[in-house]
């Protein structure tokens, strides 16, 4: 029946399974190895003929819960847990590529994944090509005969550019390579890039997932086909495995997930909103507006807005400091997708290391500010941000 639950309940119980103790909450297996009734059993299981664990680096009944809640709200076949976000974007892409093959990704991408494909993965002798991944002609343009893997995140951080998946996914198909999107912006309630022909999603679930600013995580979903071919032998090996504890603490925190990002993404908009109409304030980026200049994309592919809003002050960076500087509810910090709302300056945090030129590139101004919604009082945001900005100069 669990297969008919809709997302609400798929994600309180979900994948769950119960010792004989019958707990309520989902039990933590803070165990490295597992016990084999004998001999035998213990070959039998390493040869794959019997189900069970064989060891934490590989999978544990609390992982497994996680990882199978995260299928059902993903609509994906399989998955893998993973110690962060990066853990998760680095094994998606490298577990499936080797010397002479070649990626094309998306440039605007959060600085860390830039450079897994443009530093990391050219020093194994895989190639990368950058492109503005809003044009589906640039994708098109960038394919090799070599071409294995597209790689993309919808929306962007910070700029929150929308990518054309369907689109990007129809190239991939014709030359038989994997798309593999972030889709951490858009979190899995509001964007399914497996229903939109992508092969692979990842996810930093530090982010939404949990939600609490208490951990880290990640996740990579796709086919058991893909996962077995790809993946497996790379998890095993590598080892990017999630802490049991870490898992128990993200399947707490998936729970409340649709509460959370309801209440995110309306107090997004209505700072969206508020910020458009303000002197102090260029422009407003917001995938629930009318005027975000890819709205009929994201009508599209998207069920929602996002719970992040990037905007661009007039006075550049000493406006963007003077306004972090003076809000009292919202913090500080270069997490997202928190319970707490977040600010922080691409330039110099996120997105330092890029150059002056690849920023610019990206639309990453010195005035460009990303603002992650939290769970608070809309009214105590729209207060804090009305009084901030009256230390901005018009």
């Amino acid at each position: 029946m669990s297969k008919n639950w809709r997302p609400a309940t798929q994600l309180v119980h979900g994948g769950t399974t119960r010792s004989n103790h019958g707990e309520t909450s989902e039990a933590i297996f803070l165990t490295q190895g597992f016990v084999y009734d004998s001999s035998e059993a213990a070959e039998a299981r390493f040869k794959g003929e019997t189900d069970g664990f064989i060891y934490a680096r590989y999978g544990s009944p609390t992982n497994d819960m996680f990882e199978k809640r995260m299928c059902l709200l993903e609509g994906a076949e399989d998955a893998r847990a993973t110690a962060s976000g990066m853990a998760a974007v680095t094994a998606a892409i490298l577990c499936q590529v080797k010397a002479g093959d070649h990626i094309v990704a998306a440039r605007a991408l959060f600085g860390s994944c830039r450079y897994v494909v443009e530093t990391l993965a050219p020093r194994y002798g895989v190639e990368c090509t950058l492109v503005d991944g809003r044009d589906l002609k640039n994708w098109e343009a960038a394919v090799r005969p070599n071409t294995k893997v597209f790689f993309l995140e919808s929306p962007t951080n910070p700029t929150l550019e929308v990518v054309d998946i369907e689109g990007v996914a129809k190239i991939a198909n014709a030359i038989g390579a994997t798309v593999v999107v972030d889709n951490v912006f858009a979190t899995p309630l509001f964007q399914k890039p497996l229903e939109l022909g992508a092969h692979v999603v990842v996810y930093s679930a530090t982010k939404h997932i949990d939600g609490q600013g208490r951990c880290l995580g990640g996740v990579v979903l796709s086919s058991k086909d893909w996962i077995n071919e790809n993946l497996h032998d790379y998890f095993r090996h590598t080892g990017p495995a999630l802490s049991p504890f870490n898992a128990w603490t993200l399947l707490k925190g998936i729970e409340t997930l649709p509460l959370r990002v309801r209440q995110q993404t309306e107090n997004a908009a209505r700072i969206a909103d508020f910020l458009s109409e303000q002197p102090q304030v260029a422009k407003v980026i917001y995938p629930g507006r009318k005027d975000h200049p890819q709205a009929d994309i994201i009508a599209r592919q998207m069920t929602g807005g996002s719970t992040l809003v990037c905007f661009e002050l007039k006075g550049g960076k000493e406006a963007a400091f003077a306004l972090q500087n003076a809000l009292d509810v919202v913090v500080i910090s270069n997490n997202l997708g928190d319970s707490k709302s977040l600010i922080t300056h691409p330039a110099t945090t996120t997105h330092k290391n890029l150059s002056d030129e690849a920023r610019t590139e990206l639309g990453i101004s010195p005035g460009t500010v990303r603002f992650s919604a939290g769970i608070e009082d809309g009214a105590d945001l729209l207060d804090d941000f009305a009084r901030a900005l009256r230390s901005v100069k018009a």
